[in-house]
This record gives C-alpha cells, sequence and structure tokens, in this order.
C-alpha cells in the first residue's frame, strides 16, 4: 500500500516534475511475469528515479547500510526502504552473496520485477565498473530475462557526498530483453557466470557510454581510501 502511495501519489509525480526524465526503451520492460533489470549505479537518486518511472513495481535488492545507518536520518532511510518492500543485502562475504541470489530468485519466483546494480555499489567517479556474478546465477536459476538499463546523468546531479541532488534532466535507457537460458543447469560454473555477467555489463556499458574499468568497484574505493589515510598519516608524522 505504502508503495503504491509512494510511487503514484507522493515521490513519483514530484520526481517527474522535478527531473524530467528522458525515457528510452520503457516497451523492454515485459507487461508481466519475471524479469531482472540491470543497471549502472551513479547516485542515491538512482533507487528513486527508475522505479518511479517503471509501469510495474520492482524490487530492488539494497545494500544492508541502508537499514542500519545510525541518527535520524539513518532511521527515515531504513523506514522508506523497508516500507517500499526493498530487500537488505549483506554484501560482506560469500555465504551474503548467496543469500543475495536467493532472496533475488525468490522475488522472481513470485512472477515480479527484481532490480539490481551488478557493481554492487555506487560508481564513485563516473565510470562503469566489473560486474558481481549474482546477476548471472539469478538470470540463470530464473530463466527470467535480463533488462539492462543505464542511468545518465545523475552522477552529476547527486554524486557520491551530496545530500540534495541539483534539478536537471536525466535521462533512463532500457535495452533489449537478454535471454541466457542457454545455460540452464550451468550456473555452478565460474566460467559462464563470468560470461554473462561481462555480456550484461558490455550491454549497459552500451546504453550508459560510460568507460568501463575491468576491476570491482569496492576494490577500487578500498585502494583509494587505504591511500588517503596513508597521505594523511605522512603529513601527521
Amino acid at each position: 500500500m505504502f508503495y503504491c502511495v509512494l510511487k503514484y501519489v507522493l515521490l513519483g509525480p514530484l520526481l517527474r516534475l522535478l527531473f524530467r526524465p528522458q525515457i528510452e526503451g520503457l516497451e523492454n520492460i515485459p507487461e508481466e511475469g519475471p524479469a531482472i533489470v540491470a543497471g549502472n549505479h551513479l547516485s542515491f537518486s538512482d533507487h528513486f528515479l527508475m522505479p518511479a518511472i517503471l509501469p510495474r513495481r520492482i524490487t530492488f535488492l539494497a545494500k544492508q547500510e541502508y537499514f542500519t545507518g545510525p541518527g535520524l536520518k539513518g532511521r527515515l532511510i531504513a523506514s522508506f526502504f523497508r516500507s517500499a518492500g526493498q530487500i537488505p543485502v549483506d554484501r560482506t562475504g560469500g555465504t551474503a552473496a548467496q543469500s543475495a541470489v536467493r532472496e533475488g530468485l525468490a522475488v522472481l519466483g513470485r512472477g515480479e520485477l527484481m532490480g539490481i546494480y551488478p557493481e554492487g555499489t555506487r560508481s564513485h567517479d563516473g565510470r562503469l565498473y566489473k560486474g558481481r556474478t549474482g546477476v548471472a546465477a539469478m538470470a540463470i536459476v530464473s530463466r527470467a530475462p535480463v533488462i539492462p538499463c543505464a542511468m545518465v546523468g545523475t552522477f552529476e546531479i547527486q554524486p557520491p557526498g551530496r545530500i540534495v541532488p541539483k534539478i536537471r534532466r536525466v535521462r533512463i535507457r532500457f535495452g533489449k530483453p537478454m535471454d541466457f537460458s542457454r545455460f540452464a543447469g550451468m550456473e555452478g560454473e565460474r566460467y559462464v557466470l563470468r560470461s554473462v555477467t561481462d555480456e550484461i555489463m558490455y550491454a549497459i556499458m552500451n546504453l550508459s557510454r560510460q568507460e568501463y574499468v575491468d576491476r570491482y568497484a569496492s576494490e577500487v574505493k578500498a585502494e583509494l581510501q587505504a591511500n588517503t589515510t596513508s597521505s594523511q598519516l605522512r603529513r601527521i608524522a
């Protein structure tokens, strides 16, 4: 109930009015049945803008930190994500990844639309990073089509660290459905998971026209953080 009020009465109309999103390929979203919408992740705004323009309800696998943030702001964000039916995902290791796959398959098993950011985290510099293979596992097991999606301009309106987004027009592009049923029964093969994931990321890259980096965004972020900390310590010393 809250999701419908938010989408059709409160947040949805406001976002359409403020950001006037240009939509391409919306016809590629199936009217019914399970499907995976796999997109790039440039901004916190992505969580709101894409669902606002979709004709169907979409359930996202959202990082667990959104549900456990400190203070009033953290509680408000957690309340929003829970009320909107989003699923928290622990990103700390292999068993956590398996849990995320199970949660995603449950959504698809109900014939619903599921959203996922294969990069696993927001891009810190606007580039597109290597995808995690969970999206491939879900696509192969469920046999649901994968719809690549590109958010364009959301990094500019709300890069990491910016709380209030700039009011500027954005684009949202949806690609043709991708069918991976030819890999049925091969979800345990690492090279198959990597190949399928890379194919999905290539489709997203073609839609977004981002520069691609063949590394995980989380690893690059960790290196940057370590270098920053090291530089600060040297200055102190």
